[in-house]
């Protein structure tokens, strides 16, 4: 049965909009501080000020606000980095966009950061994950890939394995990522230089 919410044909008006953020955002919210498997539809309800029918009514669910509360992020957090890269021509440059911005995306989103390492643990499935961050899910291996695959055929780029270097590049990103969660005085400028740094000589053709 449809719901309510979707049963018109112009689909949930303003209002109902405004009202799915708030809860995603009081989800957001809860999440970042107490965990996911703390954060349940009543802590929802009560940290959004509305009872946990009203809840139910827009999600019908918990499982589909976890999945709209985590699409809300990696979509955001996808827009910011994929507008960094393509406004780079070179291909190196273009890696570089993505190191930098993964690095300073997650760095003014700290919020963000824990709301993905305590969800991405979870495939969608009911099953968690094996690490926090997992560079191997959610197409984020495969999108750096394509990029140094695109660098390659380029000749900016040393011939490897794509699959390999992405995994690679993208697993140093987590662990320095990581890090800082539990260290915040650790400075992500600096370690974003040395990810460059370390990720253009891997990469780069030379001579």
């Amino acid at each position: 049965m449809a719901s309510r919410r979707s049963a018109g044909p112009a689909g949930p008006t303003f209002t109902e909009r405004a009202r799915r953020q708030q809860i995603v955002e009081c989800a957001i919210d809860l999440i970042s501080t107490r965990g996911y498997p703390a954060t349940s539809l009543a802590a929802i309800a009560e940290e959004a000020g509305i009872s946990k029918a009203a809840v139910l009514y827009h999600f019908t669910s918990k499982d589909k606000l976890d999945r709209a509360t985590l699409d809300h992020v990696l979509e955001q957090f996808f827009a910011y980095v994929t507008e960094r890269v393509e406004r780079e021509r070179d291909p190196v440059e273009a890696v570089v966009a993505y190191v930098r911005a993964m690095i300073g995306y997650q760095q003014a989103n700290r919020r963000h950061v824990r709301v993905i390492t305590e969800m991405l643990l979870d495939d969608g499935g009911g099953t968690r994950l094996k690490t926090p961050g997992s560079h191997d899910t959610h197409d984020r291996w495969q999108r750096l890939a394509r990029m140094l695959a695109a660098g390659q055929e380029a000749g900016r780029l040393r011939e490897f394995d794509t699959r390999t270097t992405a995994l690679a590049i993208g697993g140093a990103i987590d662990n320095v990522i990581s890090y800082w969660l539990v260290h915040p005085d650790v400075d992500l400028d600096a370690a974003a230089d040395e990810l460059v740094a370390f990720t253009v000589n891997a990469i780069e053709r030379r001579g």
